[in-house]
């Protein structure tokens, strides 16, 4: 199964009540902002953290700019994960319409 885009304004939305939202960038450029309720989980670590992750539960992945949560969307849908969500233009896009 593949994952889904959405827009980053609207990452509410693609949240929910259930979403975990989870930021794939360095923690060095997490420290300088990211969306409310995002966890920390670096891309190069993502593997490493599935167990960290709630299957059950929807995952949204944000990054800087997009690339590296598409990445990360289409290496959680290679093992398994079904509800799958990319914030298009990561937090680059969020802060153009902020």
């Amino acid at each position: 199964m593949a994952h889904r885009d959405h827009p980053v304004t609207d990452y509410a939305a693609a949240v929910g009540a259930d979403g975990q939202l989870v930021d794939v960038r360095e923690p060095d450029e997490v420290a300088a902002g990211t969306l409310p309720g995002a966890v920390n989980i670096p891309l190069g670590d993502l593997e490493a953290r599935l167990g960290e992750l709630d299957r059950t539960r929807p995952v949204v992945l944000l990054c800087r700019s997009g690339g590296r949560s598409t990445m990360a969307a289409e290496m959680l849908t290679g093992v398994g994960f079904d509800d799958v969500v990319n914030l298009e233009g990561g937090m680059l896009g969020f802060a153009d319409e902020g």
